[in-house]
């Protein structure tokens, strides 16, 4: 199978071959003698989300307090350790 570089430098995989890796959006792209390797990725975003809640030192209770009170309208019980 053949894939044209366009004048953007950008290029279109053959429908083939993103059939047979599977749906995603995105490629980890690296040089190795000479040759292009794409790795296909899978992004998971609850692993982002959980890594900025842990860096926020914000838990699982805080989170359900903070659904509680949207929900009811009131204050949040405080749970926040520091």
């Amino acid at each position: 199978m053949l894939a044209k570089i366009t004048a953007k430098n950008q290029l279109t995989l053959p429908k083939r071959v993103t059939e047979a890796v599977g749906a995603t959006d995105y490629f980890q792209v690296e040089t190795r003698n000479g040759q292009i390797i794409l790795t296909p990725v899978r992004i998971q975003r609850a692993g982002i989300v959980r890594a900025k809640l842990a860096e926020l030192d914000i838990s699982e209770q805080d989170v359900t307090d903070a659904v509680a009170w949207a929900r009811r309208g009131a204050e949040p019980t405080a749970t926040r350790r520091g």
